[in-house]
């Protein structure tokens, strides 16, 4: 009995799948800025801000997508051996990179938004981004070491609302006009604007701001 239709062999290929219009992006997060004993290795010990510039130099001339740096403030003795005290400032290490780099893009990966107002967090991060010409990827976390929140008078349970604040994910302050800045659930401020504002829209909501990746890696803090 002849059978209906085409033979497999006969017929046409499936449609491909729609190519990706995302191109592969790669990163680092950065040696010798934090130094956690769970990763960090031998050498960073001795190393400094001549080590330091060479990895994001390097990188840049590899064409990495990004350099990282993450935030803690202060590391309680109770985690201090396995976390070390060693970690840089992520506004100044990344804003003393952008001088000596030309293209790689600055990721905290992550600032802790919760151990300062946002405010000072939307100023800080929206002039680093001003100096460096739109080379900013903001990564926000709520952070996990209560003894470092306490440190600086910041509230613990607060931080996941901190994280969330409309006053952190886009920072009022961060028009280019000083425009009057909007009360969030963790701003007190009212009727004041900062300035300068960054290159280029960073606010997450209605825009195609890169994201920072997630943490998958072990250099994470």
């Amino acid at each position: 009995m002849a059978r209906t239709g085409r033979s497999p062999l006969n017929q046409s290929p499936p449609n491909p799948a729609p190519a990706d219009p995302s191109p592969l992006l790669y990163g680092m997060q950065l040696p010798i800025q934090s130094q956690s004993t769970l990763y960090a290795e031998p050498w960073e010990a001795d190393a400094g801000p001549g080590e330091l510039v060479a990895v994001a130099r390097a990188a840049d001339r590899a064409g990495f997508a990004y350099v990282a740096g993450c935030d803690h403030v202060a590391v309680p003795r109770r985690l201090a051996d396995a976390m070390s005290t060693i970690w840089y400032d992520p506004v100044a290490t990344l804003a003393y990179l952008a001088g000596v780099t030309e293209r790689v893009r600055l990721l905290s990966h992550v600032a802790v938004v919760g151990l300062r107002h946002p405010l000072v967090t939307a100023k800080q991060y929206a002039t680093l981004d001003h100096l460096s010409g739109g080379r900013l990827i903001l990564g926000v976390g709520a952070g996990h070491v209560a003894e470092e929140f306490e440190a600086v008078g910041a509230d613990f349970a607060r931080r996941g609302r901190c994280s969330t604040s409309p006053s952190t994910r886009c920072a009022p302050p961060w028009e280019r006009t000083s425009s009057p800045c909007t009360t969030g659930s963790c701003t007190t401020s009212k009727g004041s604007g900062s300035g300068p504002g960054p290159r280029r829209s960073t606010c997450p909501s209605g825009s195609a701001a890169p994201r920072p990746p997630p943490c998958a890696g072990p250099r994470c803090g």
